[in-house]
């Protein structure tokens, strides 16, 4: 199981993997094998990927804690943003 949300956030700014991978200067192979969880990227392409998507490296990371909220997403001009968050029962 990976603990990043690179599928995610791939579908959400709209991007594929093979555009991802020539942004950051690997292969698509590197990127299929990181958005399966069959490797980790070292953290200077954890930088860049962040970059690339234009999210802090957190955002990439599936958080461990329980979350009290639920964030309500709207899609607008091709990607989603954040409107505001619901409390979770």
């Amino acid at each position: 199981m990976s603990i990043l949300r690179l599928k995610e956030l791939l579908i959400e700014k709209g991007i594929s993997g093979k555009d991802l991978a020539a942004k950051v200067e690997v292969t698509p192979a590197s990127i299929s094998n990181i958005v399966q969880g069959n490797s980790f990227p070292k953290p200077d392409l954890l930088i860049k990927i962040a970059d690339v998507l234009n999210v802090d490296v957190r955002e990439l990371l599936i958080s461990t804690k329980e979350v009290e909220t639920e964030t309500i997403f709207a899609f607008r001009e091709g990607s989603y943003i954040p409107i505001g968050e619901l409390k979770k029962k």
